[in-house]
């Protein structure tokens, strides 16, 4: 294999740089710093609304995908390197309304759909939160209970989803819905897009110990039309598979781990202990040259991920592979550089003395949560287990 970047691809990331020293206002970089959950509220979803549109008009958003869609047709990969500039920058990219549901919509929807939905989230205009999770049915996703009864043109949908980041920001749900409660659990599920201004759609916050937000979501007799219906119907489960594989790569960035690793590196540079820095302690030298190595290997799964894609193939294996791999160095990363910045790590933000304005400690208060976004890891290992070495179930 060729590690090498293509001059094509050199170019495409410079474009990126350049994009967002010269053409992002510098007003809108200080209202999208820090993320959705920094305090900035409606006034961050607007900006992140208005820097999508930037992304747009500048061709970049969904550079992946067809000219008619408003991409380029490029190679994943160029979305790949798009991902990773604007998460070293702590700046939004495509999320999973582009990475997880936009692909789903382009392989299983009508044409219809993709015209109404692939234009509007290329556009920014349209932003989805993902409907999957039950209070009953989260490890066991088919369990899901949430109901789409058949009511003339339309579908009357009843039930309540768990941990639906993102929907208080959002425009649309990715819902999975049990079309028919007779059929074995796997069958009878179905995938429908349910706009989230419709009324009977309650949005309540379910805050984090890591200070995030996500939601639970009702549904009160929600009445759609069942052309939202995408895919077969009662056949929802494998077409929610194959978007939890896109998402299971998409969870993943490797840029924002490379940052907090740059971050602890430059403190045991320039912090000392007994006269030395601790950079020149062979313990925590032995401790971050372990760290860059695995973050590099997490760069290797990111770009055969962008590989697989590229082969028109789903990242099945692949996909839980780098979930696993990320989730877990990520709190690795940060455990270790809590361990050694001592008890002034563990300060909060807004303290005078803590490091970083907190971010080590915020950042693995909310790490828990990553080894069981898009399934837990005990699920992924099974799936490697079983459909990447041909183990027995």
């Amino acid at each position: 294999m060729d590690f090498a970047f293509t001059p094509e691809q050199e170019e495409f990331v410079q474009e990126v740089r350049t994009f967002i020293r010269e053409r992002v206002p510098a007003a809108l970089l200080k209202r999208l710093r820090g993320g959705p959950e920094s305090g900035g509220g409606d006034d961050y979803q607007a900006a992140a609304r208005e820097f999508k549109q930037l992304l747009y008009k500048a061709g970049l958003l969904g550079v992946n995908w067809p000219p008619e869609y408003g991409g380029r047709g490029a190679p994943h990969i160029f979305q790949y390197f798009l991902a990773e500039e604007l998460s070293y920058q702590d700046l939004p990219g495509a999320g999973l309304t582009l990475t997880s549901v936009a692909p789903m919509i382009w392989r299983a929807g009508t044409e219809e759909q993709k015209k109404q939905y692939l234009r509007g989230i290329f556009e920014g205009e349209i932003e989805f939160a993902i409907g999957y999770t039950e209070p009953n049915a989260g490890s066991d996703l088919a369990s899901l209970q949430t109901q789409a009864i058949k009511d003339g043109d339309d579908y009357i949908i009843r039930g309540q989803k768990m941990f639906t980041s993102g929907a208080h920001m959002s425009t649309h749900i990715w819902l999975a819905a049990r079309t028919d409660p007779n059929a074995p659990k796997h069958r009878g599920v179905s995938m429908i897009i349910v706009p989230l201004n419709l009324p009977g759609i309650t949005v309540r916050p379910l805050w984090t110990m890591g200070d995030g937000r996500t939601n639970e979501v009702f549904f009160d007799d929600v009445r759609v039309p069942r052309r939202n219906l995408v895919g077969e119907e009662n056949r929802g489960w494998y077409t929610m598979s194959a978007a939890l594989d896109f998402e299971r790569a998409a969870v993943a960035p490797l840029s924002p781990l490379r940052r907090i690793l740059e971050d602890l590196v430059k403190f045991c540079k320039e912090t000392k202990h007994n006269g030395l820095a601790l950079a020149e302690d062979p313990i925590i030298r032995n401790k971050l040259a372990e760290l860059t190595v695995d973050l590099g290997i997490l760069r290797l799964f990111s770009l055969r991920n962008a590989w697989v894609i590229d082969k028109g193939a789903v990242p099945n294996v692949e996909g839980s592979m780098i979930k696993v791999w990320s989730s877990e160095l990520r709190e690795r990363l940060l455990a270790t550089g809590l361990e050694i910045m001592g008890p002034f790590g563990q300060l909060q933000p807004g303290s005078k003395w803590v490091p970083f304005q907190g971010r080590f400690e915020v950042g693995l208060r909310a790490s828990p949560q990553y080894r069981f976004t898009a399934g837990s890891n005990e699920i992924q290992r099974n799936i490697i287990a079983q459909r990447g070495l041909g183990l027995p179930r």
